[in-house]
């Protein structure tokens, strides 16, 4: 793993040595309208190579990280002159660092990259790891390529501008993490608030590096996903379906809200399959029900979100349905093939505990 990943609240700084240290080629900007009206003035201040950078502006939202949106960025990039030797600046969410590091990849065959990432998910998921993507036909993420950014800069200095909804969609990537760390780690961020009047954001700055550098290590093993990366995508098989029913309800929910309700889809059949304990289960869709609440589908629904679940790029074949799944935090098992009467019993219970 070449990436570069700083933990520091002096974002400015980091920037300018970055780009300094390359021989201060072109920089592109690419924010979305929220990064561009409450970020990107105050990092303007702090760094002329942001300052003096073009801006490209995008639609935020999930149902935006489309192809049509990539061929804006691709259009403006060109028309500006950009070059393979220029620089992106990714400033925002996973949107944000999803669909510009997608174009950055794809244009001129591949530009580099900065992340910046301004909210707690982009912070500990999009922004690390080299995943980039669109949505495609309905599809979360359809598309996309693996393409590692020069650097990622990760600070909470911007974190006062989210909402208590994106402080918990970006937290639900950390308790993943902890799931597949260490109970230590998991009961850690069980026992920390991270919505107002308690966020603390300097000891969210570590805990946050502790979970990146689970994500770090997972990566750097199988940086392709060809197996042990597998293990990263906990709850997102179930969590990506719930994703993509939303969308087709034109409701989108946020990523990290899919993924802590997928978690528990995930453990119920952790349980069922290899013994999860039950304790740990419980406890986690508690927490889940508490601060996440529950993403309503009827029995009517399993046909749509099993066909979305087959559509996952981790299956070994279309015909199969495979998980990560845990045998006890920290155990994880990938490629777990799943039948379909096996999941609906799971969606079942899901519904039971999480009083749907």
């Amino acid at each position: 793993m070449t990436q570069k990943l700083i933990f520091t609240n002096l974002v400015g700084d980091a920037i300018d040595t970055l780009v300094s240290d390359l021989g201060n080629p072109s920089v592109f900007v690419i924010v979305d309208v929220n990064t561009a009206q409450y970020v990107l003035p105050v990092l303007s201040e702090q760094t002329k190579a942001v300052q003096n950078g073009k801006v490209i502006t995008i639609k935020s939202g999930d149902i935006n990280k489309t192809l049509d949106s990539v061929q804006g960025v691709w259009k403006e990039l060109q028309d500006a002159g950009a070059t393979r030797n220029s620089v992106v600046i990714n400033v925002g969410g996973g949107v944000v660092t999803d669909l510009g590091g997608f174009a950055a990849a794809t244009f001129k065959r591949g530009m580099r990259v900065i992340n910046v990432p301004t909210t707690l998910l982009g912070a500990v998921d999009a922004s690390v790891g080299g995943k980039t993507g669109i949505n495609f036909n309905g599809y979360k993420n359809e598309i996309g390529s693996f393409t590692e950014p020069l650097a990622s800069i990760i600070s909470t200095g911007f974190f006062v501008t989210l909402s208590q909804q994106e402080l918990l969609s970006g937290y639900a990537e950390m308790l993943k993490h902890g799931l597949l760390d260490s109970r230590q780690q998991l009961a850690e961020l069980l026992n920390y608030s991270v919505v107002y009047p308690i966020f603390d954001p300097d000891r969210l700055l570590t805990l946050i590096e502790d979970s990146v550098e689970v994500k770090q290590r997972v990566v750097e093993a199988d940086f392709e996903e060809a197996g042990a990366r597998k293990a990263l995508n906990l709850g997102h098989t179930v969590g990506h379906a719930f994703e993509s029913l939303a969308l087709k309800r034109q409701s989108p929910i946020p990523h990290g809200f899919a993924v802590a309700q997928g978690c528990v889809v995930a453990l119920i059949l952790s349980h069922i399959k290899l013994g999860f304990p039950s304790d740990v289960l419980h406890n986690f869709a508690d927490y889940v029900r508490k601060n996440y609440t529950a993403f309503n589908f009827d029995c009517d629904d399993y046909p749509v979100l099993l066909d979305y679940m087959r559509h996952d790029k981790k299956n070994a074949t279309p015909d199969q349905i495979a998980f990560t799944l845990l045998a006890d935090v920290g155990d994880a098992r990938i490629g777990q093939v799943t039948t379909d009467d096996e999941i609906r019993s799971a969606l079942d219970i899901y519904r039971d505990m999480m009083g749907i």
